[in-house]
């Protein structure tokens, strides 16, 4: 059975299109560390580099 932890005890990062923070989901274990954005919206809505 899988343990449940505290929203807060999960790694976060800030989105680099909203400026939002942003917990860990499942669906990014495996690329955590490459993950930018929030979600797709963000993604989509990106800002081009300077």
């Amino acid at each position: 059975m899988a343990r449940m932890r505290k929203k807060s005890d999960l790694p976060q990062k800030v989105c680099e299109s909203c400026g939002r923070p942003f917990s860990w989901r499942k669906k990014w274990a495996k690329d955590w560390e490459n993950v930018r954005y929030c979600s797709d919206r963000c993604r989509a809505e990106r800002r081009p580099k300077a």
